[in-house]
């Protein structure tokens, strides 16, 4: 468990050293069994220590800490229960914001989009820490391991916490390059096919060093 918080406290200060979050804005969580251990609500990740770990059962009432969970829990609740995820990374990175103001699904711009399942779409608004913000979430997931959330951010989930922040991170990436060529005046993105989707997803499955 110590070094599952570890791990969170670690991928928390990533998100704001790679500005994906601005001061206290966003979460992290890793499942460890029936415990969910997340960041607390309104503390700098740099304030934090091995002291500091939080954790929920999957209803929501907290076994760890003094801490407050995260006003973002049912979020992750959702995702955990929902999903066989071990870990969620929700950020508020600018380009994924910015795109979820614009369209109701991110084009496909890049192969990329194979690794979060598809098209990425864009949950309707909601308060946010609500349980209606969840189940849309939970909506535009259906079959994905990403989602952006209607003028709010990104919500993405993986069976690490590495994977998770990787994916988070091509996700802004992807919407960063769709917006860069969305501005060249008098000229629209070439998109991808949902076969050429499916194809990336199948090699993606193969990628990287094997065992």
């Amino acid at each position: 468990m110590r070094r599952a918080w570890a791990d969170v406290l670690a991928t928390a200060r990533r998100s704001v050293a790679d500005g994906l979050v601005v001061g206290t804005s966003g979460n992290v969580s890793a499942r460890v069994g029936d415990v969910v251990l997340v960041t607390p609500s309104g503390v700098p990740y740099d304030r934090l220590g091995p002291r500091d770990a939080v954790g929920v059962d999957l209803n929501g009432r907290q076994v760890i800490g003094a801490l407050t969970p995260t006003s973002e829990l049912p979020l992750h609740l959702a995702v955990y229960r929902e999903t066989g995820a071990a870990a969620v990374v929700h950020t508020h990175a600018v380009h994924a914001t910015a795109v979820s103001t614009l369209v109701d699904e991110l084009p496909a711009v890049h192969y990329m989009a194979g690794a979060l399942g598809g098209p990425v779409r864009v949950a309707g608004y909601a308060l946010y820490g609500t349980e209606d913000l969840a189940a849309r979430m939970l909506r535009a997931l259906r079959d994905r391991t990403g989602c952006l959330l209607r003028n709010h951010g990104t919500v993405v989930y993986g069976s690490t916490l590495d994977q998770a922040y990787d994916r988070t991170a091509q996700l802004e990436w992807m919407c960063r390059v769709w917006l860069t060529a969305s501005a060249v005046p008098g000229r629209a993105p070439a998109l991808l096919s949902p076969d050429d989707l499916r194809q990336a997803a199948d090699k993606l499955r193969g990628y990287g060093q094997t065992r």
